[in-house]
């Protein structure tokens, strides 16, 4: 925190720095005894009425009274992360989108609106890259309508947490009653050391389409046309598969689209039984042997917050957090039912 010469903490922040990253000293008016205190680290998206609200790097937003400010400053607006390759949030986010094209995609200035007919929450909600064209709230209504007009509740993928992501607009959808329901991690790191985790490949089968056996172990069960269109989509796509015993399911399975420099891996699952044998590692990297020879240097996946084990393997593969990212559904619009995932 800031502290003046003569040692007293001071609040060094105004208004004026509303869209930077600060760190805040808060009293606690009814915390546990002892704990006079709280710091909140995150972008200041807004000060109004006495009232500071801070967005965290996971995207949780804090209201801090002005009153209660006992030190504040500007930080540096993206900490240096521990490993990985260098990458701006917007080449990511360009990049996992070609990974996962919809069905339909239409331009609002410099927004995508993507529609897959309601599966998954990626390929159906509006990618706010760059400006709309038109004030926000003209834009939100339009989003609202290009939805509306296919049947679709309107979601918004947004992101935090690094140099360049998107925590004033959340702040912004929050304002408007937005619900944010999804929130995941983008994950980054080097292609060859996850090529050189799984020795000599053994057993693991790779085929540039999808087919039954592959989706008889996909988690996401009733897949339609539509749904294969996604999956197959991508600038270079390729589907492992690890078989089973017998006319089961395959023991393992994974997905990896190749895009200049990148690998992006998804759809890493495992046989339950059969977990904790090194298959999702043998996956991954037979997946990444292929992207090697096809000149890719860096990978990127995406993970769920509460998905403890994938954490704990990508950290051991040399993966590390890029940034967060989540889905913001309008107020009023309804889930589509039967696919929660991201």
């Amino acid at each position: 925190m800031e502290i003046s010469a003569a040692g007293r903490l001071e609040v060094r922040i105004t208004t004026a720095d509303v869209g930077k990253r600060v760190s805040v000293r808060s009293l606690i008016e009814h915390g546990p005894p002892g704990e006079r205190f709280t710091d909140t680290v995150g972008v200041l998206t807004s000060w109004d009425n006495g009232v500071l609200r801070i967005t965290r790097k996971n995207g949780e937003s804090v209201r801090v009274s002005e009153s209660s400010l006992v030190a504040g400053k500007v930080i540096p607006s993206a900490p240096a992360r521990r490993r990985g390759p260098a990458a701006s949030y917007e080449e990511l986010a360009r990049v996992s989108a070609r990974a996962w094209r919809p069905v339909e995609s239409e331009r609002l200035g410099e927004w995508e609106l993507r529609a897959a007919e309601g599966f998954t929450r990626r390929a159906n909600s509006v990618l706010p890259l760059g400006d709309p064209g038109v004030p926000l709230d003209d834009a939100l209504t339009a989003v609202r309508d290009w939805y509306a007009a296919r049947g679709l509740p309107a979601y918004a993928q947004t992101a935090t947490g690094a140099e360049g992501t998107q925590e004033p607009l959340c702040a912004e959808l929050e304002r408007r009653d937005w619900v944010r329901e999804v929130t995941a991690e983008l994950w980054v790191g080097p292609l060859a050391p996850v090529a050189d985790l799984g020795g000599e490949p053994s057993g693991v089968v790779l085929s540039r389409e999808v087919d039954g056996a592959w989706l008889a172990r996909y988690r996401r069960k009733g897949v339609s046309e539509v749904a294969l269109r996604v999956l197959g989509s991508g600038p270079s796509v390729w589907f492992a598969t690890v078989p089973g015993a017998g006319a089961d399911a395959p023991a393992a399975i994974g997905r990896c689209v190749v895009d200049g420099r990148w690998a992006g891996f998804a759809a890493v699952e495992v046989d339950p039984a059969r977990r904790r044998r090194g298959l999702a590692t043998a996956v991954m990297a037979a997946l990444a042997r292929r992207a090697l020879d096809e000149g890719a240097s860096a990978a990127w996946l995406q993970v769920e917050d509460d998905n403890a084990g994938a954490r704990a393997l990508y950290d051991r593969m040399g993966f590390a957090a890029h940034h967060a990212y989540h889905h913001y559904r309008a107020p009023e619009s309804s889930a589509p039912a039967g696919d929660g995932a991201p």
